[in-house]
């Protein structure tokens, strides 16, 4: 699963058998260093957290024979018996999670695929007026491209997108090719891989499985020493550092940690190799959609118990084909559906990376100093490398809403829930969603000027710098396009309008498409 240093060309991929080995090779190292108590803690954790999966998991033979060799070991056998168990399971887990990515199949996507996203990304011009593209694409992308395809060529990229829907992955596929960048490897949920054809292109188009039902913290490790090979290879990698999609719609005020901090290690263990290629560099990504397929379902995860999320849906939208077809067919024509900004290269320290490559090279240089001693060797600190990835995703927290698009949905929605909440007298959501019907009338003029003074802020906004934006240019147009919008869909809409009136018909969607813009609040606090 090699790709060239210059990522020109797409070699063959290694064999399994020998991924799988380095995998293991790894795990038994950090094992090694580990005393018997912790090392006893981490195995009898392992089988805990294995055989409580299974019970709700189809047979898995292979792995109830390692199992029972842990717990036979475990009782009654050394520490080599107890390795050589863990380190069976660790082989399952590694043939599990390598992905199958083949460079003929991807060749033959990047053909065939682009193409295909494009037509259902295009289409009929709208009976409005197309204010935001005169491209027939409906997926936007922007960015310092340029910057990014040279960073390519000379070093290792990390992606890092903001979360909205299980089609985020497709997408930003397409947004790579778009874009003129090479492939990129990510993690997918295995539940993704249960329909046969999907899985088999995710697998060959770049995907790896991360099962998020093995709750074993050396699974989370593994998966750790899989990312860190796939980025010394360089691979360039995906991660979503929210963890899983944003149940709520707010730009991740949040993120988990543990693959952001393989970019890191990654790193140094290139440095310690002495690779004039050693450098990684993170990618924040922002997507924006104007609609989002798993809106309903989201909202009411978030809403349902605020602290007890499902941490995998495997029965929204994303899982019903004809609710899918439906989506593409009524959403995917319109104009600029959907914004991927590509935002400006950070280094694993959360420094901003120079466009200069003069400048880039003493950034590299000076870089180092961070985790090297004085001649030059690496220093291995992993207190330290926690601290460094915290300034990295506190990086990312900040550069994610500087590139979100306002698109007109997202600010019809908050305009709206302002009101709404200037009505009822309370800004707690749970209450709101909860107003009985009559208590949603807004009345026209009112939710206009409201608009109105959003809007102008969202254009002097995206005027500083501080957000984008895909808006016409007045309040009138707004709304008429996010009307349009929300007719196109979801089966209840959040807004409507009769008369003099502008009706929040469905409160949960509402708030869903207003929180979109909660980093505008943030920004202020």
């Amino acid at each position: 699963m090699t790709i060239d240093a210059t990522m020109t060309g797409l070699a063959r991929p290694q064999p399994r058998r020998v991924v799988v080995a380095e995998l293991v090779d790894r795990s038994r190292k950090r094992l090694d260093t580990l005393s018997d108590a912790r090392l006893t803690a981490t195995f009898e954790d392992l089988l805990y957290m294995e055989r409580k999966r299974l019970e709700r998991a189809p047979p898995e033979p292979e792995l109830e024979g390692h199992l029972d060799d842990l717990a036979k070991a475990l009782v009654r056998g050394g520490r080599s018996d107890r390795m050589d168990a863990a380190l069976g399971v660790i082989g399952l887990w590694g043939d599990e999670i390598h992905g199958r990515f083949n460079p003929r199949v991807y060749r033959g996507a990047t053909r065939v695929l682009p193409r295909a996203l494009s037509g259902l990304l295009s289409g009929r011009p709208g009976r409005l007026r197309d204010w935001s593209l005169s491209s027939q694409s409906r997926l936007r992308v922007k960015g310092n491209l340029p910057l990014l395809a040279q960073l390519a060529k000379e070093s290792t990229l990390v992606l890092a997108p903001t979360h909205v829907s299980n089609l985020d992955s497709p997408l930003i596929g397409l947004a790579l090719y778009l874009a003129g960048l090479p492939p990129f490897v990510y993690g997918a949920g295995l539940n993704l891989f249960s329909n046969p054809m999907v899985g088999w292109w995710l697998g060959r188009l770049g995907a790896y499985t991360v099962d998020r039902t093995k709750k074993a913290r050396l699974y989370k490790d593994v998966l750790k020493d899989y990312s860190v090979r796939c980025l010394t290879t360089r691979h360039h990698s995906l991660f979503f550092p929210g963890g899983t999609r944003s149940r709520s719609h707010e730009v991740e005020p949040r993120i988990k940690k543990g693959l952001l901090g393989t970019a890191a290690v990654a790193w140094q263990e290139m440095l310690a190799a002495k690779r004039p290629d050693s450098e990684v560099y993170i990618v924040p990504l922002t997507l924006s959609f104007t609609l989002t397929l798993e809106a309903a379902t989201l909202i009411e995860d978030h809403l349902a118990d605020a602290g007890k999320q499902r941490y995998i849906i495997t029965d929204d939208e994303f899982a019903q084909p004809r609710r899918l077809a439906s989506f593409f067919r009524r959403v995917m024509d319109l104009d600029s559906a959907m914004v991927a900004h590509f935002g400006d290269p950070i280094d694993c320290l959360g420094f901003p990376v120079s466009a200069d490559p003069a400048e880039r090279a003493e950034q590299a240089i000076h870089r180092r100093r961070y985790v090297t001693d004085a001649q030059g060797e690496v220093e291995w600190d992993a207190q330290r490398d926690r601290i460094y990835t915290d300034r990295l995703g506190g990086a990312l927290i900040d550069a994610w809403p500087r590139y979100a698009e306002v698109l007109p949905t997202h600010l019809a929605a908050w305009a709206a829930w302002r009101c709404l909440e200037a009505q009822v007298g309370s800004t707690d959501p749970f209450r709101l969603v909860r107003t009985p019907a009559d208590g949603r009338h807004l009345d026209r003029g009112d939710y206009l000027a409201c608009l109105r003074t959003e809007l102008q802020r969202v254009k002097d906004g995206g005027k500083a710098g501080r957000w984008g934006e895909q808006l016409p240019n007045t309040a009138e147009e707004v709304l008429e396009v996010a009307l349009d919008r929300f007719a196109r869909y979801h089966r209840s809409r959040a807004l409507t309008t009769a008369d003099s009136r502008v009706f929040v018909q469905d409160p949960k969607l509402c708030l869903y498409y207003r929180n979109r813009l909660t980093f505008m609040d943030r920004e202020n606090a």
